[in-house]
């Protein structure tokens, strides 16, 4: 009797344990994005962590160009493979990321076959292979791609001034989006940038979005990345900037989400990976962990941008995390490398967080 009654306890405890993608299941998906070690069996904590407590993952860096396709001729899909294989395993929807980017693309995609550039239709060319390559591949088993990541600008104008914008034109978002859809008719399209609550790039991302949708190009939804920082931007204007994407019949999604507790120089807002900033003491104050007074300011941003997204649920489809735990995040390397940031909600031994418990208390308090 006492060894039947110590099961029933261990069985009622593993019960108990909160998790994340239960907690939301109603809602929305709860995301995560993961390196390859902590999908391949390298890392089975993380493994185990991220199977149990999320209902989507995002490979981080190896679904982009620069890994599937690093030269003319030459793929490998080894990488991403395997998020497509833990994903089946743990009944985790897989989210494609990214097609189309100015960054961690190789530059022999935008060189010409004569030397200089390539051509509007060399690039063209290179574009559609890619994305029915990769898109074709996984054809029925991702639920979304981003499309097209980052391409509205961060000043006056409209697009930014990359090498797709310049080879190509304005339409290469067009392009990008018809050649997804053809590849892969039933997968969700996604339109993905940072600093999307800035009223300013708001404006130019709304405005890209309706000339699209007059056109007929075939988007789902905006990705909304959130990399935050404990004060910017209000959680108000987060609530606004959801509906003014939903007000277009988009589905929104919060992508890349993440909290920095550190201070900044420059513009917490702008995530643009090119960005850097000097390093200095005053600038990673929490080399030895996180004091009680910030995990509670982390855990109460979380609370209010949560309680936002619940109040925007039918809007969302989905809330991505930008890294399973401190350790793994890249804002211990952005824009300053060599800190020590805590902006996600398992800290670097893998152990929920005051901000986790706050976010249940969210999703129960409905």
């Amino acid at each position: 009797m006492i060894r039947f009654a110590l099961v029933l306890l261990v069985c009622s405890c593993a019960a108990a344990e909160p998790v994340l993608r239960e907690a939301f299941d109603d809602d929305f998906l709860i995301g995560v994005a993961l390196n390859s070690s902590q999908v391949d069996g390298r890392n089975p904590a993380a493994s185990k962590l991220a199977a149990r407590q999320f209902s989507a993952v995002t490979a981080e860096n190896d679904m982009k160009w620069q890994g599937i396709h690093p030269a003319p001729g030459r793929s490998r899909f080894d990488a991403a493979d395997a998020y497509l294989a833990f994903a089946k395993k743990h009944r985790m929807k897989v989210i494609g990321h990214t097609l189309v980017w100015h960054s961690q693309t190789p530059d022999w995609v935008f060189r010409g076959e004569g030397g200089g550039d390539a051509t509007r239709d060399e690039l063209l060319a290179r574009m559609r292979e890619h994305i029915e390559t990769v898109v074709g591949r996984y054809k029925g088993r991702v639920h979304g791609w981003d499309v097209v990541n980052e391409a509205v600008s961060d000043g006056p104008g409209g697009l930014r001034d990359s090498p797709w914008k310049r080879i190509i034109g304005e339409d290469f978002i067009e392009h990008a989006f018809r050649f997804a859809k053809a590849a892969d008719p039933d997968a969700e399209l996604y339109y993905n940038d940072y600093g999307m609550v800035d009223r300013g790039k708001r404006a130019r991302a709304i405005a890209m979005l309706k000339r699209l949708i007059e056109r007929g190009v075939p988007i789902d939804a905006v990705g909304m990345q959130g990399h935050y920082s404990l004060a910017h931007p209000p959680s108000a204007e987060v609530d606004a900037a959801i509906r003014d994407f939903a007000e277009l019949g988009l589905k929104v999604m919060i992508t890349e989400l993440d909290v920095s507790v550190l201070p900044s120089r420059g513009n917490p807002g702008v995530a643009d990976v090119s960005r850097r900033e000097a390093a200095a003491p005053e600038l990673n104050p929490y080399v030895d962990g996180l004091p009680a007074e910030v995990q509670q300011q982390l855990a109460d941003r979380y609370a209010s941008l949560f309680e936002v997204f619940l109040r925007n649920r039918k809007h969302l489809g989905r809330v991505t995390f930008w890294g399973l735990d401190d350790g793994s995040s890249w804002l211990n390397n952005f824009p300053i490398r060599g800190r020590t940031n805590h902006p996600l909600l398992f800290d670097r031994k893998l152990a929920p967080k005051p901000a986790f418990n706050a976010v249940l208390k969210v999703a129960r308090s409905r």
